[in-house]
């Protein structure tokens, strides 16, 4: 059974720092492309940030560019987001997703709020 669970959400101030994850269970995590995206009531789902199998090689929409690192842990079949420098704008829910081919899974969301 496919799973992609993410942790580490919640409420942070203007400023500070937030690591999400996501555990990945199910499926041969070392071969899949994975992401990070977020999305607020009322507006589609974004990318903010992929990361590509077996190079490694990230991206990162021009909004958190220089504030948020993604990054993977194949061993640990895991992927994280490091958020920095958080913004009011950044509070979303935060969904990981598994991409190989026509294969596309979901995790169920974690939410991220930045709020003084």
């Amino acid at each position: 059974q496919v799973q992609l669970v993410e942790s580490g959400g919640g409420l942070v101030q203007p400023g500070g720092s937030l690591r999400v994850s996501c555990a990945a269970s199910g499926f041969i995590f070392r071969l899949y492309h994975m992401g990070w995206y977020r999305q607020t009531p009322g507006k589609e789902r974004e990318l903010v940030a992929s990361i590509s199998s077996p190079s490694g090689t990230t991206s990162y929409a021009d909004s958190v560019k220089g504030r948020f690192t993604i990054s993977r842990d194949n061993d640990k079949s895991t992927m994280y987001l490091q958020m920095n420098s958080l913004k009011p704008e950044d509070t979303a829910v935060y969904y990981c997703s598994a991409a190989l081919g026509i294969k596309v899974y979901w995790g169920q969301g974690t939410q991220v709020t930045v709020s003084s």
